[in-house]
């Protein structure tokens, strides 16, 4: 009986190391279709495709009507460059184009008709990230990270150069945004390539509103800044 107990003991506090020892041998993808592992390599390159939904943060001189934001689905596209600085650190260059909508309501009673009140604000953006990657050690065929860094956005829809103002319709921009951006990703080491998946906070630095000639005017007269928030989910292949 005392025997008995003492293999049932070994047994089951074995079991985890026997475990472990299956999931180590699982075989892992070099994600090149046996060209070499990519992780090895010190440039890599690839191209992302995505989502975006993009918001504001308005600040204002007063409390009072404040600017109701309805973000739609956007589009992202682009490319990635990365060089590796060792087992755990990436720096990467991600330029790409992104396509977003806001839709704004002002909410001063004076503005009485749907087209007074509301504005489509259709952005194109240039997007430049310099970004660093944080990664844990490999486990098999994936690889959490974190990333962050710094961003240049210039935005092809910003009407900041145009001479009408809300007063006849346009509401304007500045062109070019500076932003910086955080996110979580999982590398999948998959046998012919590389498939991340990543989530992506995206927010401007600097005030991006072009303020209406009229300092009193009920759409721009009370912002004190305005800032765009996006979030990102990208896919992307290397």
């Amino acid at each position: 009986m005392r025997s008995l107990i003492i293999l049932n003991c070994v047994f089951f506090l074995s079991a985890p190391f026997i475990q472990a020892q299956r999931v180590a041998e699982k075989i892992t993808n070099d994600a090149t279709g046996g060209r070499g592992q990519a992780d090895n390599k010190r440039y890599t390159w690839g191209y992302y495709l995505g989502l975006n939904t993009y918001d504001y943060k308005f600040d204002y001189n007063q409390i009072t009507n404040e600017v109701y934001v309805n973000p739609s689905l956007g589009f992202n596209v682009g490319i990635v460059g990365d060089l590796k600085i060792n087992d755990y650190l990436n720096f990467r260059l991600e330029p790409g184009i992104n396509f977003a909508t806001r839709n704004l309501t002002f909410k001063d009673p004076s503005l009485v008709t749907i087209s007074d009140r509301d504005r489509e604000v259709t952005s194109t953006y240039i997007h430049i990230p310099a970004l660093l990657k944080i990664s844990t050690k490999r486990l098999n065929n994936w690889k959490p990270f974190i990333i962050g860094g710094a961003s240049w956005s210039h935005n092809l829809s910003s009407n900041e150069m145009n001479l009408n103002d809300n007063s006849s319709g346009q509401f304007r921009q500045v062109t070019d945004v500076f932003n910086y951006e955080l996110g979580i990703g999982v590398d999948l080491y998959l046998f012919y390539f590389k498939f991340t998946p990543s989530l992506r906070g995206v927010f401007a630095i600097n005030d991006e509103l072009v303020r209406d000639i009229d300092p009193n005017s009920v759409y721009t007269g009370n912002i004190s800044s305005m800032q765009s928030r996006g979030v990102f989910l990208h896919f992307t292949f290397q």
